[in-house]
């Protein structure tokens, strides 16, 4: 089985002003920079006795490796953390590294690992570009496979490319691994077997809040488990993808499809799981506080003695910057050092303030104008007199579920005190959603009262074991989480905005 191996990530949210160039593809963040050739078999394939990174790309070549009939032509990878716009210079050089290996390899097979919500300044349906190109570059018949991330935005183009897409099923990604073997198990049988699969699907008539897509709560763990039972029933792949609801494109949205050994079991699959997402729309919803309100609450519970020593998490959801937030807006700041809260905050990108830290040293006290340089409406740089508490590098290793394995970028770092509000300030953007990004600068959850993550719901793997209770704020950021704020303009009039009401 020789198969080609690559993959292009990226989730756009076509509303942020930063777009997405060639050197973020190649310089690594939280995910490792641009790979090539042997260089992405090298970085990705798992040391003997290993588990795989937690990177669909990592599980595929890990599900490889104990199959002696295959062999992997890898040909180029990249990803890049959510932004604007991928360029077109990027995203032409990314396609030709694809193509280009894709020429030379001469496979049997292909497997690509995308997200399936990029957007290209020339090309809204960017993930159904680079299958079409590499489907005109291999034929009709030649098994071509993808996995997708669950806020994939999948269009009719997509489908048709593709011999199968298969999407992950936690939200946070804690399968995104697992999705990669799933894929590997798919295409050797696609190899053996023969012949596509039939295919069908349904659009979902309405856009789903980030916030509320998380698979520990329902119904979207409900919804993705029926597509794991609809799978075990028929032998088939199903998915629900959710869609990623910050992309101003036509194929914005959910999405539900299955496979079938005949149109008519692929027919009831897609079906059955469009109507139990319709069944489900009044409970994607739930409390979301002002940046005031969710520290009040918090105080409330810590004081009710609801808490035990166990700290309340509220995640500053609308400036996450997995979903192209900016990690700098101080509106949750502002309230934690109002009300004088024994709490941490972070990851706050601000490398001046870094720098500054790093050049003071340990021990310094700085007045500082903190965050606030995005121009998100209603939101300023916070100035105040902070304490240099710590400093870091900023590499740090991960050890939650969502970024196993991960080397994680941040740059220079320091903690810095506010009173007695202690805020991670770092120089890249990553979401707080690893304890690892805590304990680096010597914070333990068990000591705060409060701790407040820049994220909407990849924190929930980690932290929600460690937390008393999670509050949704929803403070200044570029990410609205109703999707019924944002200026779309090319988004169909049948697509709800909402789910309900």
């Amino acid at each position: 089985m020789r198969i080609a191996i690559g993959g292009f990530q990226h989730e756009t949210n076509t509303f942020s002003p930063v777009p997405t160039r060639w050197e973020n593809l190649v310089a690594a963040d939280t995910w490792p920079g641009l790979l090539q050739g042997a260089a992405l078999l090298d970085a990705m394939a798992p040391a003997p006795g290993q588990a795989p990174r937690n990177i669909p790309v990592a599980g595929f070549i890990g599900a490889a490796q104990g199959d002696p009939r295959a062999q992997l032509l890898p040909l180029a990878w990249a990803a890049a953390g959510p932004a604007g716009r991928v360029t077109r210079d990027a995203f032409e050089r990314m396609s030709a590294l694809l193509l280009d290996g894709l020429a030379q390899a001469r496979p049997e097979a292909v497997y690509l690992d995308l997200h399936g919500a990029m957007v290209a300044e020339h090309i809204d349906d960017a993930d159904g570009e680079i299958l079409r190109r590499v489907r005109a570059a291999i034929g009709a018949r030649m098994p071509l496979v993808a996995s997708l991330d669950l806020h994939a935005n999948v269009s009719p183009q997509m489908l048709e490319q593709a011999d199968l897409l298969l999407s992950y099923r936690t939200y946070p990604h804690i399968d995104m691994a697992a999705t990669g073997a799933r894929a590997f198990a798919r295409l050797a049988r696609l190899l053996a077997d023969g012949g596509r699969p039939s295919l069908a699907w349904r659009r979902i008539p309405f856009l789903i809040p980030m916030c509320w897509q998380c698979t520990d709560l329902e119904p979207a763990r409900a919804l993705q488990a029926m597509t794991q039972a609809l799978e075990d029933e028929s032998d088939a792949p199903a998915n629900f993808t959710m869609g990623f609801p910050a992309a101003d494109v036509a194929e914005c949205g959910p999405l539900a499809w299955a496979y079938g050994v005949d149109q008519a079991q692929a027919e009831a699959g897609a079906e059955r799981l469009l109507r139990a997402v319709l069944d489900a729309r009044e409970q994607f919803n739930g409390e979301i506080f002002d940046a005031r309100g969710a520290v009040r609450r918090a105080l409330e519970i810590r004081q009710g003695g609801q808490a035990g020593n166990a700290p309340v998490v509220i995640a500053d959801a609308q400036d996450n910057p997995g979903a192209g937030g900016s990690a700098d807006t101080t509106g949750l700041l502002r309230e934690l050092v109002r009300a004088d809260a024994n709490a941490a905050l972070g990851l706050l990108v601000d490398p001046q303030a870094a720098a500054a830290a790093h050049a003071a040293g340990v021990g310094a006290q700085l007045d500082l104008a903190l965050g606030g340089r995005s121009g998100i409406a209603g939101d300023a740089p916070f100035v105040a007199s902070a304490r240099v508490e710590r400093l870091h590098d900023g590499a740090v290793d991960a050890t939650g579920s969502v970024f196993r394995g991960y080397r994680l970028t941040l740059g220079p770092s320091a903690l810095l005190s506010i009173g007695r509000v202690q805020v991670i300030v770092v120089s890249q953007p990553v979401q707080l959603l690893d304890l690892a990004l805590l304990r680096f600068v010597g914070l333990e959850p068990e000591g705060l009262d409060i701790i407040a993550v820049k994220s909407t719901v990849h924190f929930r793997a980690d932290f929600a074991p460690v937390a008393s209770a999670i509050l949704v704020c929803a403070a200044p950021g570029a990410f609205p989480l109703d999707p019924a704020q944002l200026p779309w303009t090319k988004l169909p009039e049948q697509i709800r905005r909402r789910p309900a009401g």
